[in-house]
């Protein structure tokens, strides 16, 4: 998959695209990962399911959406002829949902690639997310290369001991690249009411506090494998986005910082490229994983 430009939009925070189109021109991106997409309807976690921290904020919003035949029916119609990269997201609750969700997505001739969730619970497996273990990674991975025949990114975890163990399992089952990182595993107490902010006590980090995390492992895993490696976590600035294609991302994702400023990405994508002629680089591969 070609990019236009190496700044898309992390899914879960740009909605379709078209909530966004009348603060930047969704054609000027190279790509739009849209939030994340299951086999079947969600409700999603029972409010209040997103909280502020410092320096970021937590969310446990628990992947609501319509399922993938509301997605095909109504939503894929909307965004097809958008003139950048429309990536989606899946997310399942065993191998066979991921498959059978990520095969309905293959027969849509606009979308060019799906973005695996793999930090998703595993309701066999007593809830744990597939993510955290190369067993459960290559399980998912494995079931949706079977059925699923464009580009596939598979999302990482950070919430393993050994990311780069993960992401070399991903490639060995036919993964094309890996984003990370997905949220940290957080929790934030009102000392007053004397109980967690989320309902069901722990959500997602991410913003600017994770991504010094973020930024170690994607240097860790652009040196473990072979495949593309797109990096996100915290990313608000062009350069924060430098420092992740130095560390050795081919490609960024900008999540929270769209709820700040809805006109994040166009401004971090012409950062960017400032950057680039101000030190005389004709090319953003002249860059990539130079430390």
């Amino acid at each position: 998959m070609t990019l236009k430009n190496p700044v898309m939009t992390a899914s879960g925070t740009f909605g379709y695209g078209l909530e966004f189109a009348d603060f930047v021109p969704l054609d000027g991106l190279g790509g739009i990962i849209v939030k994340g997409t299951t086999l079947k309807p969600r409700e999603g976690n029972d409010y209040p399911r997103m909280a502020e921290t410092a320096q970021g904020m937590l969310n446990c919003v628990g992947l609501q959406n319509k399922g993938v035949d509301y997605f095909c029916e109504h939503i894929y119609p909307q965004i097809k002829d958008i003139d950048t990269n429309m990536i989606v997201n899946v997310s399942g609750s065993s191998p066979e949902d991921y498959a059978e969700c990520a095969a309905r997505i293959d027969a849509l001739e606009g979308i060019p690639a799906i973005e695996l969730n793999i930090s998703c619970p595993n309701v066999k497996d007593g809830g744990m997310a597939f993510g955290v273990t190369c067993a459960g990674a290559e399980s998912v991975v494995k079931a949706v290369r079977e059925r699923y025949h464009k580009t596939m990114i598979v999302k990482l975890s950070p919430n393993v001991t050994n990311i780069a163990d993960i992401a070399r399992a991903c490639e060995a089952q036919g993964a094309d690249s890996v984003s990370l990182i997905n949220t940290l595993m957080g929790m934030a107490i009102d000392i007053e009411k004397r109980k967690t902010l989320l309902s069901i006590n722990t959500g997602g980090l991410s913003g600017p506090c994770v991504k010094p995390v973020a930024l170690r492992m994607v240097w860790q895993v652009a040196k473990a494998v072979k495949i593309p490696v797109v990096g996100l976590g915290g990313i608000s600035s062009a350069t924060d986005a430098i420092e992740f294609f130095m560390a050795g991302a081919t490609a960024i994702e900008i999540g929270t910082a769209n709820f700040l400023d809805p006109a994040i990405t166009v401004k971090v994508r012409d950062g960017i490229n400032q950057w680039l002629d101000a030190h005389g680089c004709q090319d953003i591969h002249e860059i990539i994983g130079c430390i």
